[in-house]
Parts: structure tokens; sequence; C-alpha cells
């Protein structure tokens, strides 16, 4: 029998490095789609099915968990990534396995066996388990960031941060006296290193204590602007689809 699988992975060599695995391992695997972002995979998975799903945990417009919050899932899955710190016990009790990459060819073989074990014995999962887990986990979160100043490293304690901003092919870190720092993160990857009670990604280019937040504006019935301390340089307006989760952010 084909099994089709959906891959949601953001790196294209991690992507073909999966897609070349699978098909040493055998004929039988239809590979559906390849998606990259949370977005997408939500708008996949609402109208579409597979018989497994490889999901990396980091993806690049955020977690690959906010997925579950906007789509009920039954299907198996083996999640990947590259960060260590996600490898819990949760991963292999309820989902069918967990890979560390880069992927070895030996731990991808023994996931699909386990799968195909799970699969006759036409059992489901409780994808709700893992996100409790989580939650639950005493997750550590960055406490500062190494930067540099012509020669000279600095070490800048995150509690002296006040905003991320994307730029370009550039991460801005600006501390609270006004000086910034160009960092090797993505906005992405911040998103999960920062701690969520005091941080928060307004849009695309901008993640911000909530203590840098100097004034909210309304500018439409959905919308809202942000004024910063110190001032950032760009009008940072959060759209209709992100102000809901800030104004909830701002109200716990």
């Amino acid at each position: 029998m084909k099994i089709r699988i959906l891959i949601i992975e953001d790196e294209n060599p991690a992507q073909e490095h999966l897609v070349r695995l699978l098909r040493n391992i055998e004929n039988d695997f239809i590979i559906l789609e390849r998606l990259s972002t949370v977005k997408a995979s939500i708008a996949w998975l609402q109208n579409n099915n597979a018989d497994i799903i490889f999901m990396d945990i980091q993806l690049s417009d955020g977690v690959s968990f906010k997925i579950f919050e906007a789509v009920d899932i039954y299907t198996p899955i083996i999640f990947t990534t590259a960060y260590d710190e996600y490898a819990i016990k949760a991963f292999k009790v309820n989902s069918v396995d967990y890979l560390l990459k880069p992927i070895d060819e030996d731990d991808l073989r023994s996931s699909i066996a386990k799968f195909k074990r799970m699969q006759k014995q036409n059992g489901k999962l409780d994808i709700s388990q893992i996100i409790q887990a989580l939650d639950s986990q005493q997750k550590t979160y960055q406490e500062r960031f190494l930067v540099h100043r012509g020669e000279r490293l600095l070490s800048v304690k995150t509690d002296q941060i006040a905003y991320f901003e994307g730029e370009d092919r550039y991460v801005y870190l600006y501390k609270k006296d006004g000086s910034k720092f160009i960092i090797d993160f993505r906005l992405s990857d911040l998103e999960s290193l920062l701690d969520p009670k005091f941080w928060f990604r307004v849009n695309r280019s901008f993640i911000c204590h909530i203590d840098a937040i100097k004034l909210i504006v309304n500018v439409s019935k959905s919308r809202v602007k942000l004024d910063l301390e110190p001032p950032a340089k760009r009008e940072i307006i959060i759209s209709s689809e992100n102000s809901q989760a800030f104004k909830k952010w701002l109200n716990k």
C-alpha cells in the first residue's frame, strides 16, 4: 500500500536529505507536498490529509506547534529538529517518533517501522498531550546575547534589551539605552528563545519587550500602532490578524 507523506520543513537541504533517505528505504512513499511555513501548513491541512507527517519544530514563521492551535490533527507525526532541548518523552509516546537533525537513515527506518506497527493497530494520536507536556516543561529562556562592537565582544543581558528588529537580511538588537547590535539569529529563532510572558512578535519585523511599549494607538477597528522606547525608525503597525492575540497578551 502506498504511504502518502507530507513534509513540513523550512530548510531546502533538510527537505532534500529527507526525501533522498525516504527513497532509499522503499518505493511505496508518495510525497504529497513540501511546506515551509506555519501559515501554509494550516491552509493545506484544512483541506487535505496524509498518512504521515514529517514536521520540523522551528519553521520560518514560527514554532510548528502553532499549527495545532488552528487545525485538529490526528495524522501520525514524526517530529524533526536540530534543537535537542525539545527532545522530551512526550514526542516518542504521543507522536510516532522524534528525530534529531541531521537525520540518520537507520533512525528513519526505525521510525517508519514504528509507524507501520501503529498503522496496523489503527491507533489515533492525541496531539494535545504533547502540547500539555510542553506547557508543563520548565523551559529555560535565553538570558544573554553575545554581540560584536568592532574587535570587542560584549555579553548583553536580556533584561537590558528593548526590542529586536529585522531589516533586509539582518536582525538588530536594541538595548534600552538606544545602542544597537547585529546578531546572528532570525526573528523566528528568537520567538522560541525569549520568554513569551515578556516578549511578543508584533509583526514581521519586530519582537518587543512589554516594558519597551510606550504608547498603543488604535488606527482602525482592528489594527493598532505602537510607539517604542527607544523610538524605532519605522512605523510599527500590528495587523488585524495579530492585534487580537497582542491584546490578549497584554491582558494576561
